[in-house]
């Protein structure tokens, strides 16, 4: 029999609801909300970029770019995030052959690698402000300090996000819940990968060079 819809005596020229609904493709509402909530970041990191571009030379006296910032070092952690985002390539291409081991493997070395990014990022932060380079010093350091430090933010949130999927993974396999997670994770952590490049290249490069 086929699905009808009651409609009221004296009602036929008033639309009320389709007796089928349309299918949706499973988890196409999650991967959505996430680009979503992705485009909402960039609007974030767009301000911060904006306004250390407006204050940049605003150092009140105090040091400038080329006298603070290590280019060796910062290079350094840069290829940490660079590597970390190869490393979290594999651990898809292992997930998509349903290879769990390896998956988790590759999760644990891209996790390293992010921690090892945070902590240099620490270690800077440390010694700019031993040098009393902090970020009360003045506009340019307010700025620089707001958004590496919100980048730093967002690491350390999918380190731990890492983490967690790491362990959905080893009690529950690469069933399609966790594929999709681990896809979000994926847009996440390449999302922080290209965001960095920009910070490298127009807070520490062109300030150094």
């Amino acid at each position: 029999m086929g699905s009808s819809v009651q409609v009221p005596a004296g009602a036929e020229g008033r639309a009320y609801h389709l007796a089928e609904e349309h299918e949706h493709e499973a988890g196409s509402s999650t991967m959505l909300g996430f680009w979503l909530y992705l485009m909402s970041d960039c609007l974030i990191f767009a301000m911060l970029f904006a306004a250390y571009g407006v204050y940049s030379g605003s150092t009140a006296g105090g040091p400038d770019a080329k006298e603070l910032f290590d280019l060796p070092l910062v290079a350094l952690n840069t290829a940490m995030l660079l590597f970390s985002s190869i490393t979290y390539g594999f651990a898809m291409i292992a997930a998509e052959e349903g290879k769990k081991a390896a998956t988790l493997r590759w999760l644990a070395i891209t996790g390293v690698f992010g921690l090892c990014f945070l902590g240099i990022e620490l270690y800077e932060f440390s010694h700019l402000i031993h040098e009393g380079a902090g970020p009360q010093r003045s506009a340019f350091l307010s700025a620089f300090f707001t958004l590496v430090g919100t980048h730093g933010l967002h690491v350390t949130f999918g380190s731990i996000w890492l983490v967690t999927l790491m362990v959905q993974v080893a009690k529950y396999g690469l069933g399609a819940a966790n594929m999709r997670r681990l896809m979000c994770l994926s847009l996440f952590w390449h999302f922080l990968d290209v965001i960095w490049i920009g910070v490298f290249t127009f807070v520490y490069l062109l300030g150094v060079l």
